[in-house]
């Protein structure tokens, strides 16, 4: 047991990436570059696509949602800056895994991580799909059903006998083998150029990601202003007409939008100064983005009856509703643009976590190794491409997109808890750090806070929702399933504030792990079951390999 808990010292950690041992990434990003590539990988998705079944789930009330996801991100992204700035190494949260909680922590969280980048970026292909389906159609250029849309969802269409496009790819696709020949043509072709030029360097994608920001923000500015003349706020009443589990029931598709700016902390070895640098990024796009979340889900949702929200494409159908065709030219190219970015950054991530992975061990020598031309890590883009490419044949958009958000949010628990692990710092650290410049979490000792905060919180559930506790605690067989996750949150809640009265916890990192353990209560129990799926998967190919190739049971 003791082997699978074995953990890296912070100096060993720093000392074997960026200038150690492994060093040979260009160090080219800035503040500016950092906080561009978060906003990049945040506004893409989730704004032009997830927020409409988010806003047909909770109404206008969804933007509580979004502050609630805002604030847990936010504690989480300041538990990122503190390690970034302690551990300013490539590999996200299983480098900070590794540190804090050990190697078998480190190994699920990194099988975690590939669902955040690699496969969500399956669903955001689909989306710019979509999008620059539209755009082409505008051109009066028409591909064949067959070529847009994903296999499942064509035979989904046919087996249901709903869904126009899916009914004609089924019905005219060409057959080759017994097989009919339907799939999203514009998806694989966007993979492969995104693939091709994360290849090429980080330089290139970051010129390319920041011109695309700038678009992307004019349109949405856009958007807003020319939205908020069609605003009636009698749209806005009821303000949650499915109560407030129906703004919980968009918890996926709201989280969905937020995921991506922990992808900052993946480019620490091509930061020019990454301890004060990657923290600054982190929290910069953070901030930028929940302002324009809120206020575009006030518009949307202002405009026409969010019953009317819960298609794929709602920032297109808004206008179209309203007449206001010019605008739907517009926002197809916002879309394939924001849709772009978050691609780029996303492939970006992932090949700079395997890379890491494999420096320990815990993946084959191949996806360390470095690019002799463009010092990227060559081999592990291009498996990324592969992870990404290959599903895109036979997976659909709404399973993608849940599988996602729940393994985000666990490995967010993980950092925020691997903030409360790490070792006190001496006073000659934290002396260097603030003369630096170099981010540090503010200490707030939660021993009387927390538990005060979470029986206040409890008094007010039961005073403005008087039947909830007793809901909860239904174990019938109809509710076992739904309830069981939050009573766990509760008991997460108690053992907490047990923990915070005898250790003297710090008070936001200790918050970050409870909001974003509130959010994980949010998922269905579908996801739950594909996710420990997932991660036996994991656990069989780490104890065949992983462990028995790790170096530091070498050492």
């Amino acid at each position: 047991m003791n082997q699978l808990f074995r953990r890296k010292s912070t100096n060993a950690t720093i000392n074997q990436g960026g200038d150690g041992e492994h060093s040979g990434l260009n160090k080219v990003l800035t503040v500016k570059d950092l906080t561009f590539f978060g906003i990049a990988a945040i506004i893409g998705g989730g704004t032009f696509s997830a927020i409409g079944n988010a806003c047909f789930s909770g109404g206008p009330g969804v933007v509580i949602l979004y502050i609630i996801c805002a604030i847990a991100c936010g504690f989480t992204a300041m538990c990122y800056a503190e390690f970034a700035s302690r551990v300013p190494v490539s590999g996200s949260a299983y480098t900070y895994a590794y540190v804090s909680f050990g190697e078998i922590f480190a190994w699920i969280i990194g099988w975690a991580l590939i669902m955040e980048y690699s496969i969500g970026n399956i669903y955001i292909a689909f989306s710019w799909s979509g999008y620059f389906t539209n755009l082409l159609e505008t051109f009066h250029i028409h591909l064949p059903e067959w070529l847009t849309i994903n296999y499942q969802s064509a035979k989904e269409a046919f087996a249901t006998s709903k869904g126009d496009e899916g009914l004609a790819a089924w019905r005219n696709a060409p057959v080759f083998g017994g097989l009919k020949i339907i799939f999203d043509l514009p998806a694989v072709i966007i993979n492969v150029m995104i693939t091709y030029l994360v290849y090429r360097g980080a330089k290139e994608s970051r010129n390319f990601s920041n011109i695309m920001v700038y678009i992307k923000l004019a349109i949405i500015v856009l958007v807003i202003i020319v939205g908020a003349f069609y605003v009636d706020i009698d749209n806005w009443t009821p303000f949650m007409p499915n109560g407030f589990g129906g703004v919980m029931g968009g918890v996926s598709a709201v989280f969905f939008a937020y995921i991506g700016f922990d992808a900052v902390s993946t480019l620490a070895e091509e930061s020019k100064n990454p301890q004060r640098d990657l923290p600054k990024g982190m929290i910069y796009s953070l901030v930028i983005c929940t302002v324009v979340y809120i206020i575009l889900a006030l518009v949307l949702t202002g405009m026409v009856s969010y019953q009317l929200l819960g298609v794929s494409d709602p920032l297109a159908e808004i206008f179209a509703l309203k007449g206001v065709k010019w605008m739907l030219f517009i926002v197809s190219i916002a879309a394939v643009v924001a849709m772009t970015s978050v691609m780029l950054v996303f492939q970006l991530g992932q090949p700079r976590i395997w890379m890491t992975m494999s420096r320990d061990g815990l993946m084959p020598n191949k996806f360390s190794e470095i690019h002799p031309k463009y010092k990227t890590p060559g081999f592990a883009t291009i498996i990324t491409g592969l992870v990404v490419g290959l599903p895109i044949f036979f997976t659909n958009e709404n399973m993608v997109l849940d599988f996602t958000s729940i393994g985000t949010l666990f490995a967010f628990v993980l950092v925020c808890g691997g903030v409360l692990m790490l070792s006190p710092q001496s006073e000659a650290e934290l002396k260097e750090r603030a003369t630096k410049g170099k981010f540090r979490i503010p200490y707030v000792n939660s021993k009387f806070i927390f538990p005060i905060f979470v029986i206040v919180s409890a008094g007010l559930i039961q005073y403005l929702f008087p039947t909830f506790f007793a809901d909860t605690f239904k174990f019938s067989e109809d509710h076992f399933a739904t309830n069981i996750s939050m009573v766990v949150f509760f008991i997460l809640c108690i053992v907490m504030s047990a923990l915070a009265f005898i250790k003297n916890l710090s008070l936001i990192p200790l918050l970050g792990l409870v909001s974003c353990c509130y959010l994980l209560t949010g998922m269905a129990v579908s996801n739950w079951k594909w996710f420990g799926v997932w991660l036996i998967i994991g656990l069989v190919f780490y104890f065949c390999y992983g462990y028995r190739n790790s170096k530091l049971r070498k050492a």
